[in-house]
């Protein structure tokens, strides 16, 4: 499975929150840091702030921090959301049109494939991802 650019992102966005969270952070900084697009990155901030894990301050000064505590957030429920609108195979949306479709076994599999790989990351906050924090500091 791979995730999207927009889940990508995020996941890297609360990392660098998590991070650096004594401080507030820019989307500039982070956009930098990461070597990605700012203006990619100010549509993932403006959802994380929406979805309530992040809070941003305008102003002089100003800069954005997690709304959460890192052990608050889990990976495999914020995955899940983000990627809710994605299809493994073209077979398994609206638009699906496949000739062996009623005696088909592979979209069975595969969203029983989605299921585990969630059910995996759910048994990870961003606390448990940014354990190493000094190592990952090394690296901006």
């Amino acid at each position: 499975m791979k995730l999207t650019q927009f889940t990508d992102f995020s996941l890297r966005t609360l990392m660098f929150l998590a991070i650096n969270e004594e401080e507030l952070c820019t989307v500039s900084e982070i956009s930098d840091s990461y070597n990605i697009s700012r203006n990619h990155l100010v549509k993932v901030v403006h959802n994380l702030s929406k979805e309530g894990l992040i809070e941003s301050f305008k102003g002089k000064g100003g800069g954005i921090r997690l709304a959460k505590k890192p052990e608050d957030i889990n990976i495999g429920l914020l995955v899940a959301k983000l990627e809710a609108e994605t299809i493994l195979v073209e077979c398994m949306g609206d638009a699906g049109n496949c000739k062996i479709d009623p005696s088909c076994r592979l979209k069975s599999a595969l969203v029983k494939a989605k299921k585990s790989f969630y059910q995996v990351l759910e048994e990870y906050t961003l606390k448990d991802i940014v354990k190493n924090k000094k190592q990952l500091l090394q690296h901006f």
